[in-house]
């Protein structure tokens, strides 16, 4: 995947903007913080870089988990567990969500790895 800097996103559609800064974030994990709980921390097996493997790798968006085409939610199966993912954008403080998700200047994003169970 290539995140291309001559396409802006006034050219491009508001869900697709905030799905391709979500991309950066899951795939490259810039463009804000990744968080994994202490449930996932804890499963025998837990490796950091295979977790990371499979969220890069992750492609399964449909209409059930992505209706909204922003590319903000996952799950995965690894550890032999089942594992969510979800991306949250917030204001620059983390105090409130963002006004603008698909302004990168006003959001702060964060990724969250945890059990199914913990959803």
């Amino acid at each position: 995947m290539s995140f291309d800097d001559s396409t802006t996103c006034a050219q491009i559609p508001r869900a697709e903007a905030i799905a391709r800064l979500n991309d950066c974030l899951r795939i490259t994990g810039s463009g804000g913080v990744v968080v994994t709980t202490t449930g996932v921390k804890a499963l025998p097996g837990f490796d950091v870089t295979t977790l990371i493997d499979a969220l890069q790798r992750y492609a399964a968006f449909d209409g059930d988990n992505d209706p909204h085409g922003e590319r903000d939610f996952g799950d995965l199966d690894v550890f032999g567990a089942e594992l969510l993912w979800k991306i949250d954008c917030y204001d620059l403080q983390l105090e409130y969500g963002s006004a603008d998700p698909a302004d990168p200047t006003v959001t702060k994003r964060v990724l969250t790895i945890m059990l199914a169970s913990e959803y």
